[in-house]
Order: structure tokens, then sequence, then C-alpha cells
């Protein structure tokens, strides 16, 4: 029989005292802990669920058309005018795996994404697979995002320039504050910013399109400057042309990197929420397809210049333009060339976008921690990181997805280029997973169907699925060959360690569990210990000690002693002295330690009693003293740590703290104070 027992307590009161500085820092900036049953995630309607979850795919149009030309400027001017088909051809791959995705989204409505599928459908390897390619997925879509943001603030702010890591690293420490704060943030201010940014989008380009039609001249600031390769004066021809082409049009597929952030965020719209999920995602890919052809071509039509290094491929008047030069992001050109009778409206648009690639960012702080505490449930991760905070967030996993972002982004230089290139393997490696793990999932249902509509049904989804396996593993071979140099073999790297990783942890938790599991016809489980002994560790004669005493002869056990380390001769005599005017019913023995160690003899004297009697339980009683200050922890109780943990090493031997509260702690009783000013003696009570 199983009793549930809730104790209450006031809801702003911590469980246990808060007794150092830093842990009330923590309390100021993550706020107070949350109770489980006075918080609920509300379900989202498709109109703030799309802004907000959608908003990594309808980001990323800030910076694919970078992607693009950046690209083609290696060729200069050779294949820049294949920017627009570029971008058409990346506009309808992205309808094409968005129809293809929604079917995911309506079968396994879990959150899982593409891991489910996969593992559901092609076993447990293609999904560890897929998760690795996940998690790495996640951690670069936080770092290009803020890499990018911090590129849209220096071209709004040119004294920013010089310190690119710096704006991204305290941006990812700003998205991590409230992916570790939590709450019920609005969803109507984390759908606004990627409003406008749709909206600006499109008006710069409808604007653009009306100007240019009318004969208006409009050209962005680098117009008038000449490309040439990074080689110099080496021909472009033929199939370099060609290599250049597939290199851009893989860089431009960094727009499909959103898909995967929706599949997480299933759980979180309103039912039915595959259905939902399904049509946002398809809603955001008509806009983020939109969005990308129009801003390419209007790159395109009012001669925005965006090369690799501006300094030597960048030329004025037959000079290059030198160190000095900055360059600006593509959309921040264009608007600046649209509106260059409204400067305002040109440098709001760049704002409109750095906050909307935040918005984007703080997806990837839903999406990391919830597949990180999947995987965790699952035995694939750490199990610390499928519990959840004080806050109702997974913050263990908030904390390692931001540390691994800011390692990236230092490592990196904050290189949206470099960044970029190593994001796309994860994306695509696990959309292809995906996708055929959906085809085997169709394949399994037509065999239990003989006939009907719904059987056709499901045929045209398997067609729909393998299109969109075959588009995938296409484009995930495409982006190997023209950026395994560039970075995707890093990425790769990474997926492989996190793969092998996950594994050698599936496989340590499955052999303690088998070593842990109880079987009820195993009758040693339910054994007693034949006897019990007491230790008692005595450093000198004081009230823990006699605490400590106390606590061990309350338990009578079958036999109790008592033992002190003799390091030297008059205080070991002035110790048994003491020991002996207290007239005590437990003999202490003096261990002698010729080497001054206080540890090793303990250890030993423990060890024989245990080769004595092993099948005995040994309980070891330590002193320890509580404090309020977090220096004076370094004054005390260092040598009886060391002990401790090596105690636990000694089979059937358990290690008991005895706490001793100095006067210093007793300062933390304002910290447990409501709000009414006074103490509330109930939690007081726990803590004499």
């Amino acid at each position: 029989m199983m009793t549930k027992c809730t104790i209450q307590t006031p809801f702003d009161v911590p469980l246990v005292p808060v007794a150092n500085n830093f842990a009330l820092l923590k309390r100021m900036i993550v706020g107070r802990p949350f109770r489980s049953d006075h918080f609920r995630r509300e379900a989202l309607p498709k109109r703030f669920a799309m802004p907000i979850f959608a908003s990594d795919m309808l980001s990323s149009v800030a910076y694919a058309p970078d992607a693009i030309l950046l690209a083609l400027s290696l060729s200069g001017f050779v294949a820049m005018s294949t920017a627009p088909w570029i971008g058409i051809a990346v506009g309808v791959l992205i309808l094409i795996l968005v129809g293809s995705y929604r079917l995911n989204l309506k079968a396994y409505p879990g959150g899982g994404a593409d891991y489910d599928v996969a593992t559901r459908n092609l076993g447990n390897r293609p999904g560890r697979a897929v998760a690795a390619a996940l998690l790495v997925d996640y951690v670069l879509t936080l770092s290009v995002s803020m890499a990018v943001l911090a590129s849209y603030l220096a071209s709004a702010f040119n004294v920013l320039e010089g310190y690119l890591t710096l704006i991204t690293t305290i941006g990812i420490a700003v998205v991590t504050l409230f992916g570790l704060r939590g709450g019920r943030a609005m969803p109507l201010l984390l759908a606004i910013p990627t409003y406008l940014f749709v909206g600006a989008v499109l008006v710069t380009v409808g604007y653009g399109a009306i100007r240019i039609a009318r004969g208006d001249e409009i050209e962005a600031a680098t117009a008038h400057l000449s490309v040439i390769p990074l080689d110099g004066d080496m021909k472009w021809h033929g199939a370099v042309v060609t290599i250049i082409i597939l290199r851009a049009f893989s860089s431009g597929l960094v727009a499909v990197a959103g898909i995967e952030t929706v599949g997480t965020a299933v759980p979180k719209f309103a039912k039915p929420r595959g259905a939902n999920a399904g049509n946002t995602l398809v809603f955001a890919g008509l806009l983020s397809a939109t969005m990308l052809i129009g801003l390419t071509w209007l790159a395109t039509q009012v001669g925005v210049k965006y090369v690799s290094d501006p300094s030597t491929q960048l030329f004025e008047h037959s000079q290059p333009v030198g160190d000095t030069f900055h360059q600006v992001p593509v959309l921040a050109q264009c608007a600046d060339a649209v509106f260059d009778h409204l400067p305002a409206v040109a440098t709001a648009i760049t704002l409109i976008t750095a906050l909307v690639l935040l918005v984007a960012a703080n997806t990837s702080m839903e999406g990391f921690p919830g597949l990180a505490s999947k995987l965790a449930r699952d035995s694939f991760l750490p199990k610390q990181l499928a519990s959840l905070g004080d806050r109702m967030t997974f913050s263990n996993g908030v904390v390692v997805l931001s540390v691994s972002s800011i390692v990236l982004v230092v490592l990196t230089g904050a290189n949206a280029e470099r960044l970029i290139d190593m994001y796309l393997v994860g994306v695509f490696a696990s959309l292809a997973l995906g996708q055929w793990g959906m085809v085997k999932h169709w394949n399994n249902r037509i065999r239990a169907i003989v006939s009907g509509p719904v059987r056709t049904r499901m045929m045209f989804n398997r067609v729909v699925n393998t299109v969109g396996a075959v588009t995938a593993s296409g484009i995930l071979a495409v982006v190997l060959v023209s950026k395994f140099l560039l970075g995707a073999w890093l990425a790769l790297a990474l997926m492989f360690v996190a793969y092998v990783a996950m594994g050698l942890i599936h496989r340590h938790y499955t052999r303690v569990s088998r070593e842990l599991n109880v079987n009820p016809k195993d009758g040693n489980v339910k054994a007693l210990p034949p006897r019990t002994r007491a230790v008692v560790v005595v450093s000198e004669i004081n009230k823990p000690t006699m605490r400590a005493v106390a606590f061990a002869r309350a338990t009578r056990p079958n036999f109790l002693s008592a033992v002190a380390i003799a390091v030297d001769e008059d205080q070991a005599a002035l110790v048994q002295k003491q020991w002996d005017e207290l007239k005590l019913p437990i003999r202490l023995t003096l261990l002698d330690s010729p080497y001054r160690e206080l540890i090793r003899p303990v250890m030993n004297y423990i060890a024989h009693m245990h080769a004595k009697s092993p099948d005995d339980l040994i309980t070891v009683y330590v002193p320890q003293y509580i404090v309020g200050r977090w220096w004076e922890q370094l004054l005390h109780n260092q040598a009886l740590l060391g002990l401790r943990k090596r105690l636990l090493f000694l089979p059937n031997v358990q290690v008991v703290t005895v706490p001793w509260r100095l006067k210093s702690f007793n300062r933390n009783r304002e910290l447990l104070m409501g709000r009414g000013g006074h103490v509330d003696e109930r939690v007081m009570r726990m803590y004499e």
C-alpha cells in the first residue's frame, strides 16, 4: 500500500535555508521557485504559436540571402546573376520539405520530432543519430542567431563592429536568463517581433518592387563596388562555377533550419496539436519562401555586394576598400536602398531584425532542453537533464546549451559564415532520417489495411514522404560535398561524439538497471544485517562530538565505539583525559598516526572491522559544522569531507553526518521571513 502525503508550506518559502551569497544571487536573478500544482502552461493558438515557434525558420531570411551572395562572390560577377534563381530553387525546396514534414507532426505529435520517428520505425541507432544531429543543430541555432544579431547591431551602430564575439556572448547570456526564469511569458510579447519582421521584409520587398517598376534609381551602398574572387586573377568557368552555384544553393538552404523547432514544440499547440502544428508549419514555410525569393531578387536588383573578405574582394576605383570597410547584412543594405529617403525606417527594420533573432534564439531554449529531457528519460543522457528546475524549466539543459554555444562562438570568433557552414549538416541529417522513418511508418500501416480510401490516403502520404526523403538525402549529399572542408567536418565530428556518448551512457544505465533490479523471489533483498556497529569519529571533545555520541547511542547498535587520531601525544593524552572525565559508557580508541595522517588510520580501522564481520552494518558518525557565511566553510569540515567520501567506497559502511549549527547560521532566519515580516514557525521548527 502506498500513501501520498502533502505537507503544506508557504508558497514563497524555500525548502532549505539559503546559506551562501551565491544562492542569494541565484534567487535574485532567476526568481522564486514555482510550485508544480500552481503552474500550468496554456496551449497556444496558431496565431501565437506560429510567430513564436516558427520564428527560427522565418528569421533565417535575415541571413540566408547573405549566405547565397557570399558563396557566389567566390566567382566574382560570373555567377552573381544566378542569385534570384537560387532563391527560387531554395523556396521550392522549402515548400517540398515543409509539406512532407507536416505528416511527421500529425503522425507523431509527442514533441520528439524526428527522434521519435526514427526510433520507432528505424531503430535505436538511427534514432540516436537523429538525436545527436538535433542536439548539435540546437546549439548551432543559438550560436548562428546570436552571431547574426551581433552583425545587425554592428550595422546599426558602427562602434560595436569590433566586439562581435562579446555581443554574441552577452546575447546568449540574456537568452539563457530568459530560459532559466521560465514563467508565463506573454505570448503576444514574443509574437510581436516576428510579425513586425515579416511585415518589414514584405514591405521592403514590395515597396522596392514598386520603386523599381516606376523607374526610380535605387542602389545599395555597395552597388558601385566591384567584386573579384578570393584567388584574384584566377579564371572561373565550367565545372568550377557549377560547384560554386551548388555551394550557394546549399548555403541558402539554411532557411529550412527551423522545421525541427516546430516539431519539438507540438505539445505546446492547442488541440488538435498535430494538425495545428502542421498547418502552422505550412504557413510559415510559405512566408519564408516568399520572403527569401523576394529579398534575393531585390538584392540583385539594387546591386548588393556581400563577400567573404571585403578588404580583399571589394574594389572601388580599382583599389581595395581596405580593412576599414564595414560590411552590412543584405537585408539592411536593401532597406537602406529602398528607404534611402527615410533612414529612420531602415534603422527600424535593422533593429526589428535583431529583435526577431533574439526570439528565434529563444526557441533553442525550448527545443534543446526538451529534447535532452526526453533523451534522459530514455537513458541516453544523464538523468539530471530530465529534472525540472525551480522555475519549471529544464534548467540543466538550458545551462548545457548556453555553455556549449558560448564555447562554439568563442572558437569561431562569432563568424556567422563558419557557423552556418556547420549548421546545415545536422539539419538535413535529421530531416533525411526522419523522412525515411515516415516511409517505413506508412509501409507498416499500409500492410494492415487491405483496401479503401484510408489505404489510398496512406499510399499518397508515403509518396509525399518518399519525395521528402529523397530531397533531404540529396541536399545532405550536396552539403557534405560542397561544405565538408568549410566546417561540415566539424559538425560531423560533434555529432559523432554525441552519438558515441549517448551510446555509452545508455549502456551504463542499462547495466546499472540490471544490477539494481529487485527480484521478489530473491530472499536476500529483504534480509537484515546480523549485527549493527557504530563508530563515532572524535577530533576533539566538544558539543558537536557529544551530539554525535548521543545520536549513535540513540540508534542502539550492537557494538558502539569511538576513535580519535593520535597525531600528537600530548593532544591525544588530553583527549583521553577529557573523555574519561565524562564517564561515557563508550570506549575511546586512539589510532596511531606516525605519518600525521587523519584519514588513513580511520579507514584502516573500519576496514579491519569489516574484515572481521563482513555481514555486519557499520555506521560511522561524523560531526559537521553548519555555517552561515561562505568563507566559514573554508575554515571548518575540510578534513572530514575527505573522510566521508572515502568511507563511502567501503562495503556495508554508511556515513551519518551529525550537524551542529553555529550562531552565524541564525542569520539565515531573516531569509525565511514571509511577506508579513514574520517568521513562519512551521518552517523554522524544521531547522531548530
